[in-house]
């Protein structure tokens, strides 16, 4: 008992820190308001020091701290995308700004919210500006603003409105709280009543067992965004369906089979294991809170010009996370079958099957995403006879359309004949006049989606709103799970030729970053140096096959000279 009583002084002492008594400035909210989340601080104090029983570190606040779910607010490219669209639609800029924070900077943004006011990003910016005072309102949220998807955020959504339009754009509802003023806390485990009186003296939070802990339609509430398009003079003109990974993956073969967003995305460590590192108890199996996505790209980014942006995770920590993304990337993403080649009349002819290992779109989410095709034929000596996809230093591919000139886009191709014909896996957003766009609240339509389809999709049956647009809509080799590419390339005669295919994946795609030059503000410049300098590292292999293809033989038939 006495134990016990120590522990909850000790972490009462330290659990509050970002529920502090708001200052009396201009501005300031109740404490009630203020409280609503805590900072992952708080709960770090239990929840780290956590090992499986082969002895891998499996801590969560540790685990979650150098993920892009923690890092959301710290994000340079989405800075500078908010600002971006705040110059082009001014007369919105408050309404977007509150959009943008509700999921970047939820626990900010609610705060802002909940005391009749709007969710803000650029008055919190820089994130890692010293305080202006000692405490108070804005001191407060800063801190929570920075605190980017906290562990206070995912664990308070309750079940209501999941899975509804209602919920997404970061519309999940937080729970009320619980007769006598403590708020529920949401876990997928069942409640030791010992520890959950600890866990309310300690912290105020009340533990909830919560079964749609573990659905997907969590994950839903940020990674839907159905996005509003204005025109010149700040009217509305359109929407879009911008980030549909969840209509994905319920259309797939792995909603039916019931493996959820959190069984990639959280995979389970083999218990016995504690949740926490207090007076837990062992369980058969712990969700690791690793949130491993596709983006190791900016989480070196993120790294490297840490100071700038305020990184509080550890250099040795953003790395681990880094190189467990490519790790992922590279063997639970895509696959590559190589056709045998063959040679007949000077051409040189295989072909390429892409098959996609995820549940949902390749690539998912936010449409400066891209994988492509990269394929180089060499003959004996090593000389390089045809090569399409190349991957410049610069960040672009070679022979893109859409990066040379961004007004235009490479097609879709089930045949690829020439050097500057690149099979691009991608989303091209176009306006309401039908011209090219990489700005989110401009576009109105997909003038192309060809993103590799998971498992199961049929696209015949899908939805407008996770859809197939362009040329692969008729390519009958482009189908749920797989696509097909044909290589038909003319070749020098009475040659043997070696045969290389990448599927290369890149988060911020070249025309992406570039389409930010316009732009006289320092957050869309800021990263734009960082692109300069990174640019060439901003694509990764996740698959690759080799091929070869031996000299025609003789033709017998010919005449012979006497």
């Amino acid at each position: 008992m006495t134990l016990r009583l120590a522990l909850v002084v000790w972490l009462s002492s330290i659990v509050f820190l970002g529920a502090q008594e708001p200052g009396k400035a201009k501005g300031a909210v109740p404490r009630e308001v203020v409280s609503l989340f805590s900072h992952s601080e708080d709960c770090m104090a239990c929840h780290n020091n956590l090992s499986t029983r082969s002895g891998e570190d499996v801590s969560i606040g540790v685990s979650w701290r150098s993920t892009m779910m923690a890092n959301s607010a710290r994000d340079p490219y989405w800075q500078a995308g908010v600002r971006r669209e705040t110059i082009d639609h001014p007369t919105h800029a408050a309404e977007i700004q509150n959009e943008c924070a509700g999921c970047h900077m939820p626990m900010a943004a609610r705060i802002a919210r909940a005391a009749g006011g709007l969710g803000e990003v650029f008055a919190h910016l820089p994130l890692n500006a010293p305080p202006a005072g000692q405490g108070g309102t804005q001191t407060t949220l800063r801190r929570l603003a920075a605190d980017g998807v906290s562990c206070s955020v995912c664990h308070q959504i309750s079940s209501e409105h999941l899975g509804t339009r209602e919920s997404y754009n970061g519309g999940f509802a937080i729970a009320p709280p619980l007769a006598g003023g403590p708020r529920p806390i949401y876990g997928p485990y069942r409640i030791d009543a010992g520890r959950r009186r600890i866990m309310s003296s300690a912290t105020g939070f009340v533990q909830e067992e919560a079964p749609h802990i573990r659905q997907s339609e969590v994950c839903a509430t940020c990674h839907t965004l159905i996005t509003t398009a204005f025109g010149a003079n700040g009217d509305v003109v359109g929407s879009l369906p911008e980030q549909m990974n969840y209509q994905e993956w319920r259309h797939s073969a792995f909603a039916r089979e019931g493996r959820s967003c959190q069984s990639c995305h959280m995979p389970e460590a083999a218990g016995p294991v504690r949740a926490a590192s207090v007076l837990g108890d062992a369980r058969d199996a712990l969700a690791r809170h690793t949130f491993v996505g596709g983006n190791a790209y900016m989480l070196r980014l993120l790294n490297r010009y840490r100071h700038d942006l305020g990184v509080v995770a550890m250099p040795a920590e953003l790395e681990a996370t880094a190189t467990a993304t490519v790790r992922q990337l590279q063997h639970d993403t895509a696959e590559l079958t190589l056709s045998a080649p063959s040679l007949t009349g000077g051409i040189l002819a295989f072909d390429v099957e892409v098959r996609n290992l995820t549940g949902h779109k390749l690539p998912t989410g936010y449409p400066a995403r891209r994988v492509w095709l990269h394929a180089a034929v060499a003959n004996q000596r090593g000389d390089t006879v045809f090569e399409s996809g190349a991957f410049t230093r610069d960040g672009s591919i070679a022979g893109n359309d859409n990066d040379a000139d961004p007004r235009r886009f490479e097609a879709h191709y089930d045949e690829i004949t020439t050097a500057d014909q690149v099979q691009i896996y991608e989303s091209i957003l176009g306006d309401v006049r039908g011209g090219v766009t990489t700005g989110l609240l401009t576009a109105t339509q997909y003038l192309k989606d060809n993103r590799l389809l998971p498992r199961g999709f049929d696209k015949t049956t899908a939805p407008e709103e996770i859809g197939v647009f362009g040329r692969a809509k008729d390519d009958p080799d482009f189908d749920g799970g797989t696509d097909r590419v044909r290589y038909r390339i003319p070749v020098p005669p009475g040659e043997s030729f070696t045969i290389q295919v990448e599927l290369r994946y890149q988060p911020i795609a070249y025309r992406w970053a570039r389409n930010l030059e316009g732009y006289d503000a320092p957050e869309p410049k800021r990263f734009l140096g960082y692109f300069s300098e990174t640019a060439g590292s901003s694509s990764v292999v996740i698959a690759a096959v080799r091929g070869a293809a031996h000299a025609e033989a003789a033709d017998d038939s010919a005449p012979r000279r006497p």
